[in-house]
């Protein structure tokens, strides 16, 4: 009985950290998104940057969010894949708003979907 209530609870624990990954997601797309709505595309190099790593982690939250809901379609191995260059191109978006003033809530909602996404890998291992 007790083996079944332990699976019970690693199931449990799996659904919630899948669902606060797919959260973290798509509060990060969101906030990239319009980080990179908010950038003059005619502005400096830098503002370019930032557009373009804007759109890039959005693409890439709401691809891990696909993948994240369609678990009966992807192998694990397709799953741990994504949820790492989902937490690697979060990390980098957050390096990259990090040196650009007025974007500290997409820096932030980049961490928060990096560290989302290595949680849930954790369950996966």
């Amino acid at each position: 009985m007790t083996s079944t209530t332990t699976s019970q609870q690693e199931l449990f624990r799996f659904l919630e950290d899948r669902f606060a990954c797919a959260q973290a997601c798509t509060e990060c797309a969101r906030a990239c998104a319009l980080r990179a709505s908010l950038v003059d595309p005619d502005g400096t190099e830098n503002q370019e940057l930032v557009r373009r790593r804007g759109i890039m982690c959005a693409e890439v939250c709401d691809a891990t969010c696909r993948v994240l809901s369609e678990q009966n379609q992807v192998d694990e191995a397709a799953i741990r894949a994504q949820l790492e260059w989902c937490r690697q191109v979060c990390l980098e978006s957050a390096h990259v708003f990090d040196d650009h003033p007025g974007a500290e809530e997409s820096a932030q909602a980049c961490r928060d979907c990096a560290r989302a996404c290595g949680e849930f890998l954790a369950t996966l291992r």
